[in-house]
């Protein structure tokens, strides 16, 4: 995603209130890094438009608080599915 970087801090913001979005998935998304992503929603998007700032902190706040909780499911997951290949070659 190319552009003015108010323009990207603004669709990036958007894009994380309305998907509910983490850092990652919106730079997935954008095919950018995660450092231009924090950049633009912590810093240039604080500077443009702090009403969307504060609600996208609020849901960054929110991924960050829950992230241990997807750590732990995706180690469950993982597990998982290499108790069920380990199975399935026996």
């Amino acid at each position: 995603m190319k552009g003015l970087p108010e323009e990207r801090a603004i669709t990036l913001g958007n894009y994380i209130i309305e998907h509910d979005a983490t850092v990652r998935q919106a730079a997935k998304e954008f095919n950018i890094s995660k450092s231009t992503v924090h950049k633009d929603v912590s810093e240039r998007l604080k500077a443009i438009s702090p009403q969307l700032y504060q609600q996208v902190k609020q849901v960054l706040e929110k991924n960050k608080s829950e992230r241990h909780i997807r750590g732990g499911m995706a180690t469950k997951s993982k597990y998982e599915r290499l108790k069920e290949r380990e199975s399935k070659g026996r």
